[in-house]
Order: structure tokens, then sequence, then C-alpha cells
């Protein structure tokens, strides 16, 4: 990304953050986040159609350090690369329970929405690089799969940031089974 694009973005995501913390989001305002910003709302659109879209790209940029940040030196879907990921979820979720309690019921669609779109996307990508290794293509019964775990690990993990009854590596290694399963039944219907 364009360096001039890339400080653009940041400094909305800054004001943006800012303004959350004084006010609500509903009486938030794109000329507010222009004006927090110091640029115009005519540049705030060519980067946002609105500010749903900042928040949701605003998620899912902290969300992107978060898993590069846990996920460094892992790739795949093997069972220590969707532990990771669990764990990558759990660090997130727990995280943004902690510093948005406030904002919490508001938000958690769009939070929850954006997370399963990425781990979705990070099992597809992991299935489509074991499937190039065995020489096999990768059919629909695998994204299928991979929407289903997306859904399964952030739903659950979104349960334990609320109670953090167990340890986030306790409870990572209790669900690891079940997604396993997922991608597993998907990838065996795939290649048969």
């Amino acid at each position: 990304m364009d360096p001039r694009v890339r400080r653009t973005r940041q400094m909305l995501h800054e004001a943006f953050k800012s303004l959350l913390a004084e006010k609500g989001f509903e009486s938030i305002s794109v000329q507010d986040i222009a004006e927090r910003s110091t640029v115009n709302r005519a540049t705030f659109y060519d980067h946002f159609t609105d500010k749903f879209a900042l928040l949701e790209d605003m998620i899912g940029e902290e969300f992107r350090v978060t898993f590069l940040r846990r996920m460094e030196g892992v790739t795949g879907t093997c069972p220590a690369a969707i532990r990771q990921l669990i764990l990558t979820v759990c660090d997130f979720l727990g995280d943004l329970a902690s510093r948005c309690q406030k904002h919490q019921r508001q938000f958690a669609p769009i939070v929850e929405s954006q997370i399963k779109r990425l781990i979705r996307d990070y099992l597809i990508r992991g299935a489509q690089i074991s499937a190039e290794r065995e020489n096999r293509s990768l059919g629909s019964d695998v994204e299928v799969g991979a929407t289903m775990a997306s859904w399964a690990i952030c739903g659950a993990c979104l349960d334990w940031s609320h109670t953090k009854k167990l340890s986030d590596e306790k409870f990572a290694d209790l669900i690891l089974s079940s997604v396993l399963t997922i991608m597993t039944v998907s990838k065996a219907r795939d290649t048969a």
C-alpha cells in the first residue's frame, strides 16, 4: 500500500478511536472524523464509504496485527497452525472485550463478521497450499468446511472472551479437535 494511503488511513483510525473514547458510535459523524483527523470529507470518502466501513477496516487491521504477531512462522491447516489460529482469536477478542466493554454489544456483529471472514480466508489459503503440494484440486467442500470452522472458532472464542473460565491454552486444546474434525471431514469429502 502506498505510504500516503497508509498514513491517511492511520490518521482516520486514530481520529475515530479518540472519538469513540469520548462519545458513542451513533453520535459520531463522518464530518467529526474528518475534522479530528485533519483531512477533508472527500478524502475520507476516497478511503471509506461510511463510518461502518472505517470501523470494519479498523477491526480488520487490529486483527491482522494480532494475527501476524501470533502466527509468525506458522502456515497451513495442520493442527499446530489451527491451534495458533484459535489462540490468535482468543488474544484479539480477549483484548477487545477488556478495552471496549461499553461499545461491545454495538460492535459485536461487525467484529464477528470481520473475524469469521479473516479466519475463513486463512483456512482456505491453507487448504489451497496443501492441495497444491498434493497435486489435487480444491473443491467447494473445503470452502464450506472453512466457513463452518470459522464460525465455530469465532463463536467459541467470543464465548470464552466473556467468561475466561479456562486459560486460553486449555481452551484452544478443548476446541481444537472439533475444528480439526470439521476441516478433515470437508477435506475427505472433497477428495472423494
